[in-house]
């Protein structure tokens, strides 16, 4: 398992997608995830700090979390089949969730716990980002994420 960041969420052009994008913390490794609109969003404000007024659904699973006593200690994406990424929970009592890396990304960002993935799953859809040795192409790229604008792509 690699312990990986949430680079952030954007929508990649032309075919409009929501896209998740983490980095392997070690390696010049990106993993982008195709995931729903609504959980972009929610993985995005929870990146920026925003805490909504009345609890939104990621919200709720954390707070109903600690009202159990049980803590959301690791999230992992496991495997990916048919085209489809897999991840799980992993609770403080020892517990495996089954999840989707969305929820679980959502999840991990509210309570600040590590997001790890699978070997295999990197070597399946993981892109190689070529970096020198103090980083600057992932840093160039997280940057290019954070500033790319759909109309840059316009012809």
């Amino acid at each position: 398992m690699r312990e990986m960041d949430v680079l952030g969420v954007r929508v990649s052009i032309p075919e409009n997608e929501v896209v998740v994008v983490l980095a392997d913390r070690v390696g010049p490794i990106v993993l982008p995830i195709v995931i729903g609109p609504r959980e972009g969003a929610s993985i995005a404000s929870a990146q920026a700090g925003i805490v909504p007024q009345r609890p939104q659904t990621h919200d709720l699973l954390v707070a109903v979390l600690a009202a159990t006593g049980v803590r959301l200690d690791e999230v992992h994406v496991t495997s990916l089949e048919s085209g489809t990424f897999h991840a799980e929970l992993l609770l403080s009592n020892g517990q495996r969730v089954d999840a989707r890396p969305s929820d679980a990304i959502a999840l991990a960002l509210r309570v600040h716990c590590p997001v790890l993935c699978e070997e295999d799953v990197l070597t399946a859809a993981g892109v190689a980002m070529e970096t020198d040795d103090d980083g600057e192409v992932v840093e160039q790229f997280r940057h290019f994420l954070e500033h790319v604008d759909p109309a840059d792509f316009a012809d």
